[in-house]
């Protein structure tokens, strides 16, 4: 095993201090403000599974967590590998919340366009 001085088994924390910043700043805005009632205008013809895909993006954004942390927290490697499979959990469900949103929105009617004294 090659080690470095100054840098853990998990490497640089700086890294993965990156990577969830990032992925805070993508991915959380989104499934928060669907969450909150507001729908992208891309996406207002689909709106029978908008909160399942926020559920689904929320459970992606928990995968970053829960594999990010332990290694910014240098824990053992247990633990990390403990942490992993958790987000293989996180991984599914995401998978299963986005099939049932497509599932969702096929069987839905498709929205029309709304004219603007409907709402």
């Amino acid at each position: 095993m090659i080690a470095y001085e100054g840098v853990g088994m998990n490497g640089n924390p700086l890294y993965h201090w990156i990577a969830l910043a990032v992925s805070t700043t993508l991915m959380l805005p989104m499934p928060v403000a669907i969450l909150a009632g507001w729908t992208p205008p891309w996406m207002r013809k689909r709106q029978a599974g908008m909160r399942l895909r926020a559920y689904a993006i929320l459970c992606i954004y928990a995968l970053m967590l829960v594999n990010g942390i332990p290694r910014i927290a240098d824990a053992p490697f247990e633990t990390v590998m403990a942490c992993s499979s958790v987000g293989f959990g996180f991984a599914a469900a995401a998978a299963v919340l986005f099939l049932l949103s497509a599932r969702k929105d096929s069987s839905a009617r498709t929205a029309g366009p709304v004219a603007p004294w409907e709402g």
